[in-house]
């Protein structure tokens, strides 16, 4: 607002040089708020998307231990049973060594998977940011205007 002419929202009182309205301090309290959460929102995503590409990896390898226990199984543990059976076991221990052997492969790799699901963490950052955002804005107090600054609206102070 150039210097010299009345404020509609300020009973006529005429703004110093280069100070801003009330409107116009409220118009860029509500733009830096808005901007505010934008990036704290930027951040959580940011976040997220990291902790899913775990989540993804994590999924994958159990989805591939799923499928070594469950596909693997029945086609090499004949194999595996008769081929023991030809050194010397009998058939029945042939086919517990074997079925062990598959079962210890199926939990290394569900201990994989597991280990990859532990490594997702919480998004510190932005709970941290949002926390001292909220803790910003509980404290916010307007400040008070000063005697002069009354007397000077209400035109008991010439400008």
């Amino acid at each position: 607002m150039p210097s010299g002419t009345a404020d509609p929202s300020s009973n006529g009182r005429v703004p110093y040089e280069g100070e801003r309205s009330v409107g116009q301090l409220f118009a860029a309290a509500t733009a830096d708020l808005s901007a505010l959460v934008h990036d704290e929102i930027a951040l959580a995503k940011a976040e997220l998307r990291q902790d899913v590409k775990r989540g993804v990896s994590g999924g994958v390898s159990l989805a591939v231990a799923g499928v070594v226990a469950l596909a693997a199984i029945p086609m090499l543990s004949f194999a595996a049973a008769y081929g023991l059976q030809a050194l010397g076991l009998t058939l029945g221990w042939s086919f517990l060594i074997v079925a062990g052997a598959y079962l210890a492969l199926a939990a290394l790799l569900g201990l994989l998977a597991l280990r990859s699901f532990k490594k997702i963490e919480k998004p510190h950052r932005t709970i941290e940011g949002a926390q001292a955002t909220a803790d910003v804005l509980k404290n916010a107090r307007p400040r008070p205007a000063t005697k002069e600054e009354i007397d000077r609206a209400l035109g008991r102070i010439p400008q």
